[in-house]
């Protein structure tokens, strides 16, 4: 196929998505959030042998569409209430598209001007945004846990350098051992960037009160029993209850020992854009780096992840990279694959900048007091219902719920009837998790289109899932009476 022949059939390709792009939103079954076929029935569909022959590229459109749809999880959806996972706006589902199209390779201002600075500018939106220094640096990553990974990656540098020891050039062996603080219930992608870092041996974990929040006092005791090289991982918005660290006494209290600062805010860093929610968050600034993700709370599509580090110096050294065939920026410009840990890798920095030039400021604060207020507003209605405990304060956008069964079954099993209700209704799809002992439904709310109308949608269907978990209990008593 010629050149041209190759752009006439990508153009009528992605005419054909862009009708079936333009019917699938517009579909009723969109808004039901559960997923309409199982496991196996998947593998039979998409799982087949790779055929030896090939087919035609608007045939292998047609089948993808055809068997793929219906295992979609449509967590779009304005009442889809599950893990933490927003929508995705328009100009951001376009704008991707977009990235697509121009098949940009974001790694160096050689490889593409265009989304080098856009990234800059980007960057600096974000560090204005979120308060924090102006000589913060900024990379974009997967998400969350590559941004864990990277921040932590220049903490490690940095507290090492301190002590003498250049961790890139002699490794870990023979390095003074650095001590790891981190909050009792912290995310799982911390630990895992510790584990990649070499330093899961050297973590403590820091007790936390009733709302997953550290303690201060446990951290200064855990402070002053030990010395080294010093990290504590702090967080901003616990994964179940949305609750933030003391992070103005976290900090005072790490920077006194020499430490360094890290925080986990995979969705509670964007409270800071909002003078509202902005005292939840108090202390911010404080911290020497920080991880996000921008397909959360921002509405984003997936994926896209954010590391900031106040000492840019260290955030550079962890994961810069050169060789001969390399092209660096030369005009004081700086090169976006030194700040984080993938080379190859595509422009997401377009999607960022379109959706916050989109907002703007305004824009972006009103998008999280609206859902905060939404988020209150769920909890307020299911704690008027017999047998449902909000068991969280709810200061973010995450709704924490126990539910008291009858005498004759158990919270777990309570809890897994209402869940696989939910997960198979079409509105108030959720997930289920353990919160200090005791099965709870996890509700977030972070979703750009979800209305007053739809809470209460989803706190009717939350209350039925309730009330027909005791029934079909009892039902299935009777029957075996």
């Amino acid at each position: 196929m010629t050149a041209a022949g190759a752009r006439r059939e990508t153009a009528d390709l992605l005419h054909t998505i862009s009708d079936y792009s333009a019917n699938y939103l517009q579909d009723p079954r969109t808004e039901h959030t559960g997923s309409a076929v199982d496991r196996s029935e998947l593998r039979r569909r998409l799982a087949a042998p790779l055929p030896r022959t090939g087919a035609d590229a608007g045939t292998v459109l047609g089948e993808l569409i055809e068997h793929g749809e219906p295992g979609l999880l449509h967590s779009g959806a304005p009442t889809f209430l599950g893990f933490v996972m927003g929508g995705a706006y328009p100009v951001a589902v376009a704008s991707e598209w977009l990235t697509s199209v121009w098949d940009q390779c974001g790694a160096l201002y050689a490889t593409s001007p265009t989304a080098s600075v856009i990234e800059e500018a980007v960057s600096r939106w974000l560090v204005t945004l979120f308060g924090l220094p102006a000589q913060t640096s900024v990379g974009i990553t997967t998400g969350c846990a590559t941004a864990n990974l990277t921040g932590l990656a220049a903490a490690r540098h940095h507290v090492l350098a301190a002590s003498g020891w250049d961790v890139e050039r002699d490794g870990l062996i023979g390095a003074p051992a650095p001590r790891i603080l981190v909050s009792e219930g912290c995310h799982v992608t911390v630990h895992r960037a510790l584990r990649l870092l070499g330093l899961a041996g050297q973590v403590r974990a820091v007790e936390t009160d009733d709302q997953g929040r550290m303690c201060a006092r446990a951290l200064a005791a855990e402070l002053s029993r030990t010395r080294g090289p010093l990290i504590v991982c702090g967080q901003v918005g616990n994964v179940d209850s949305g609750a933030v660290d003391p992070l103005a006494d976290v900090c005072d209290l790490a920077h006194e020992y020499g430490g360094w600062v890290h925080l986990d805010a995979a969705f509670g860093m964007w409270a800071a854009a909002s003078v509202a929610a902005r005292r939840h968050v108090s202390g911010l600034e404080r911290a020497d780096s920080w991880a996000t993700d921008a397909h959360k709370w921002l509405n984003v599509p997936y994926d896209c992840g954010i590391v900031l580090c106040a000492h840019p110096t260290s955030h550079r050294a962890a994961l810069r990279t050169s060789a001969e065939y390399l092209t660096p920026a030369v005009d004081g410009g700086r090169d976006p694959v030194d700040y984080t840990p993938d080379m190859s890798r595509r422009a997401r920095s377009v999607v960022l900048w379109a959706t916050l030039r989109h907002l703007g400021v305004d824009g972006v604060a009103e998008l999280i007091d609206r859902c905060c207020n939404h988020a209150r507003r769920l909890a307020a209605g299911l704690a008027h219902t017999d047998g449902v405990t909000v068991v969280n304060d709810v200061v973010l956008n995450q709704v924490l719920v126990a539910f008291t069964p009858d005498e004759r079954s158990t919270d777990a099993e309570h809890l897994a009837r209402i869940v696989a209700t939910l997960q198979r209704g079409p509105v108030a799809w959720a997930s289920p998790t353990t919160w200090r002992g005791r099965p709870c439904l996890r509700l977030s709310v972070c979703n750009w289109q979800t209305t007053s109308d739809d809470i209460d949608e989803c706190i009717a269907a939350i209350v039925s899932a309730h009330r027909d978990a005791g029934a079909r209990r009892h039902t299935h008593i009777e029957e075996f009476a």
